[in-house]
């Protein structure tokens, strides 16, 4: 009797919870920091950094649980379902941040998204005022956006794993 192969959905919810509870560590740090509403560019490379390693992290403890061997498929099922699993995770934190945590927040975001627009000039006051009520309005949409984006990254980089470790058994 061979032995099974193992299953990359257990791998992708594995490093999946896993980074998604680094992403909420990391959200309620900013969170007690009182910086969760900037837009720092520091932020979001810390964010991406951190997923690229836990993404590559779970394609490579499923090659050598996989006795070596890796298909590019499987790599990017990993990486797509880890960021399923994580942007589910931190989709909740967000719920609760905005319902019950700051309650403020879509409005924080949309005077930070005013006072950028005011300051570059292009918008006209109208336009300005539009986007803000949009923000502040329509905050949910952004949820899917995580959800979309997270999904697209993670297959970016399971990709970049799947192209780098990738190893096919002879049989294949």
């Amino acid at each position: 009797m061979e032995n099974q192969p193992p299953r990359t959905g257990k791998f992708s919810l594995n490093y999946g919870i896993i980074l998604g509870l680094i992403f909420v560590t990391f959200g309620i740090m900013l969170f007690v920091l009182d910086a969760h509403t900037t837009q720092s560019s520091s932020n979001q490379i810390i964010t991406i950094v951190i997923m690229i390693g836990v993404i590559l992290w779970g394609v490579i403890s499923f090659k050598k649980a996989n006795e070596g061997y890796l298909k590019l498929p499987q790599a990017l099922k990993i990486g797509a379902g880890i960021a399923l699993i994580s942007a589910l995770i931190y989709i909740v934190y967000m719920i609760v941040l905005v319902n019950v945590l700051d309650t403020e927040f879509p409005t924080k975001v949309a005077e930070l998204q005013k006072a950028a627009a005011e300051e570059a000039g292009v918008m006209s006051d109208q336009q300005i005022q539009q986007q803000y009520d949009g923000t502040i309005n329509y905050f949910w949409i952004s949820y899917p956006f995580i959800l979309i984006f997270n999904i697209l990254l993670g297959l970016v980089i399971g990709l970049v794993g799947g192209l780098i470790f990738k190893k096919a058994r002879p049989d294949y």
